[in-house]
């Protein structure tokens, strides 16, 4: 019996294997399982091919001391603001080259979400809902690996690198489950074969037998998992060179900057590249309770030539007009200073960007009180967000999946699209 659904509305596992993937033009097709490999299921997602690069900023960046700056009030902090290409958005004095990509950038200044720690606040800002006992919603990457996803493809559809995000593939299954690397971008050095190619075949041949025998008396949805990891695995070490970027590095150190946050922003351009629908790129320190400004000084100094060089790459690639890049953590900071001169958690009037496919560049959306406390206008929730991000990669947000025989929307039912910030 699945976990994910209450006896009365579970029908069996086959009813779950039977969930829905709607269409460019809002059909449903059959899909998940073994139904997932399908010609028709390919054509759709190939058709669409969309990309997205999530930045995640764990532990929850400042949004007063990056885009929504309060210069000469109590609130303000030590930090100038400096202009960007776009009249009107002004940026921190630490972001002197995402200044000059702001053209590209839309700012939501107005989030307003329902988890003021971290676990919940990972958890809901990658499900895009609050979290609910009785259903394991996937995250945004699992969704955009089922979406537009090629199932042919010999590399995963959902990386990501060092600690993010915390909710997996929920309900969609482990097809969907996240692919983690380290945070430099690298495969783990037991991916090097040390047997034999003719020895290794054999072997893997033997263990797919094994597999097989002990599936037909265990059926249950780790084991299937566990089959599926191993037979991934075996796939993306034919396509492992693209995660060897040793090569490329000096080329492109000084564009995204000598840190291992721009290697990764690199490794997520060359994924996207390679066909990966979605990677999600972690930068950790933004959990500054003491001496924020200190912490968001150094932060914001490796941040800014990799986000930059990122989107300057893309560009120049043709890739960022069907890639969205999005740039948010968990939570914000408080407007008030504590007395350990660090700014607390803080989720009524925080800020997320947007930039790429879909997105209008060079647009500021909602507005927090003049001393930051609260949002002033245009409330945007968890809902809302990803609501705006799946109808920017051109996936319908009212699209149901079935858990059972329960449908369930991608985004929250409710949820709003932000149309002021797309295209």
């Amino acid at each position: 019996m699945s976990s994910f659904c209450t006896p009365a509305e579970h029908l069996s596992r086959r009813a779950l294997l039977k969930g829905t993937v709607a269409t460019a033009g809002g059909a449903a097709l059959a899909n998940f399982g073994g139904l997932f490999n399908s010609a028709s299921i390919a054509a759709e997602v190939n058709k669409r091919a969309k990309r997205c690069i999530l930045l995640w900023m764990n532990g929850g960046a400042s949004q007063i001391d990056t885009f929504d700056m309060k210069p000469g009030t109590e609130n303000g902090g030590p930090f100038r603001p400096i202009s960007s290409k776009v009249s009107g958005l002004d940026v921190c004095e630490y972001l002197p080259k995402m200044a000059q990509q702001a053209d590209k950038l839309a700012v939501i200044r107005s989030m307003k979400t329902t988890e003021p720690d971290h676990p919940g606040g990972i958890t809901s800002m990658h499900i895009g809902a609050k979290m609910e006992a009785s259903i394991s919603h996937p995250e945004i990457g699992a969704v955009i690996a089922k979406f537009h996803g090629d199932p042919n493809s010999d590399l995963p559809t959902f990386i990501r690198t060092g600690s993010t995000g915390n909710g997996g593939s929920g309900f969609l299954g482990p097809q969907y489950q996240p692919f983690s690397i380290g945070k430099d971008g690298r495969l783990p050095s037991f991916t090097q074969n040390y047997l034999k190619t003719e020895n290794e075949t054999r072997r893997n041949e033997l263990l797919r037998f094994m597999e097989g025998e002990f599936a037909q008396q265990h059926k249950a949805d780790p084991f299937e998992a566990h089959r599926i990891a191993k037979e991934n695995s075996w796939r993306l070490l034919k396509a492992k060179s693209v995660f060897e970027t040793a090569d490329e590095w000096p080329k492109y150190r000084d564009l995204y900057g000598d840190s291992e946050f721009g290697k990764g922003c690199l490794m997520a351009r060359r994924l996207v590249e390679s066909g990966v629908p979605f990677v999600e790129i972690g930068q950790e320190n933004y959990d500054s309770h003491a001496d924020n400004f200190t912490v968001h000084k150094a932060s914001l100094q490796v941040l800014d030539p990799a986000w930059s060089g990122l989107l300057v790459d893309l560009e120049q690639r043709g890739l960022l007009q069907d890639t969205l890049v999005i740039w948010m953590g968990e939570v914000g900071r408080t407007p008030r200073v504590n007395s350990r001169i660090g700014r607390d958690h803080y989720i009524n009037g925080w800020t997320v960007v947007l930039a790429g496919c879909g997105i209008q560049g060079g647009v500021v959306y909602g507005e927090t009180n003049p001393d930051g406390v609260g949002v002033k206008e245009n409330p945007v929730s968890e809902g809302d967000l990803f609501a705006t991000i799946y109808t920017a990669l051109g996936i319908d947000p009212a699209a149901a999946h079935y858990v059972g025989a329960r449908p369930i929307p991608v985004a929250p039912d409710g949820s709003r699209v932000v149309k002021e910030v797309l295209v």
